[in-house]
């Protein structure tokens, strides 16, 4: 199996898994628990930098690591999709519902008026499945390639 397969299937698994300790510990419903979701980050740091010494074993420059990362990115991201959506629509099918409150409730902080964010709301693609999932995939990606222009550059440092 090719190092990027295989970094991005152990992202896609270990990012569901963290979902899933997320949800279990009922992080999700607490906004001061909210920001610990960004670990995956740091999850998806690891792994890259993992994935990326695994490609430069097979000699890959910069611009090919940065591409390595990406597609682990891409791998992994693909994996999270349907670990987003058993997630939100048959594990936890309150956490988008719980997202809307606590998003209300911030808005509501903010000064905006119940008709503001109903409007606000209603139209909201990422309040749905399908749209939690494709954003955390574009997220991810993102994510993987700004990741892989540092660790990229790090990791051919160590030579």
């Amino acid at each position: 199996m090719k190092p990027t397969l295989r970094a991005g299937i152990v992202l896609g698994l270990a990012v569901i898994a963290w979902m899933f300790i997320f949800g279990f510990a009922g992080w999700y419903k607490d906004p001061a628990m909210v920001p610990i979701w960004y670990v995956v980050i740091l999850i998806q740091a690891g792994v890259i930098a993992w994935g990326l010494t695994l490609t430069k074993a097979e000699g890959k420059r910069y611009g090919g690591q940065l591409m390595a990362g990406t597609l682990i990115s891409v791998y992994g991201g693909l994996i999270i999709i349907f670990g987003s959506l058993l997630f939100t629509m048959v594990v936890f099918p309150d956490a988008l519902d719980v997202a809307r409150e606590m998003q209300a409730e911030q808005l509501l902080k903010m000064g905006m008026n119940v008709e503001q964010i109903e409007a606000a709301q209603e139209g909201s693609f990422m309040l749905t499945p399908a749209g939690n999932a494709i954003v955390g995939f574009v997220a991810t990606v993102i994510t993987g390639f700004i990741l892989s222009l540092i660790l990229a550059a790090i990791i051919r440092k160590k030579d």
